[in-house]
């Protein structure tokens, strides 16, 4: 490899770095805010299909991606849940109950959908950091443009779902 190329590589990275910072994205180094006490988690009803709002994650992705309108919610600890559903080329689909934690960028996977419209919940579950990588990384699209504003809650539930609606991000 030439010296020039691998300039060309450790620029690229260093845009990548600056552009995922600039962007909210916690990285692992950094410390978590502190988050309120967690409220408690009701599972909502199974999604219905004339509820879900279509949103785009990346032009390359195969997957299609919605969020059941009807479950969007924001509780007293400050974190966006709701119901996602995501749809492969093939038409398989999975659905599952899920929290976004604008404050620290963490994202909660609560249960998830079985063909029969019940819930197989993860009482034990732990917060994970929000990546920006790969095509399918619907959980960096939803805090950035339609949950959070920065590191805090992006107006209420009404709001959230009508920017999902017209695919209007917050920025």
């Amino acid at each position: 490899m030439n010296a020039a190329l691998i300039a060309r590589a450790a620029l690229l990275l260093n845009l990548v770095v600056c552009a995922n910072a600039s962007a909210g994205l916690l990285r692992d180094d950094e410390p978590a805010a502190e988050p309120k006490e967690e409220s408690a988690v009701v599972l909502p009803p199974a999604p219905k299909k004339e509820d879900l709002l279509r949103y785009e994650v990346s032009a390359t992705s195969s997957m299609r991606f919605a969020l059941d309108a009807r479950s969007v919610s924001i509780a007293d600890d400050d974190v966006v849940r709701f119901t996602s559903v995501i749809t492969s080329a093939s038409g398989v689909e999975n659905v599952s109950y899920e929290g976004i934690r604008c404050k620290s960028g963490e994202r909660k996977l609560y249960a998830s959908g079985r063909p029969d419209g019940s819930w197989n919940a993860f009482p034990n579950a732990d917060w994970r950091r929000i990546s920006s990588g790969g095509a399918n990384s619907y959980h960096a699209t939803l805090l950035q443009e339609f949950f959070c504003d920065g590191d805090t809650v992006a107006g209420k539930v009404p709001m959230m779902v009508e920017r999902l609606r017209r695919k209007k991000p917050v920025r």
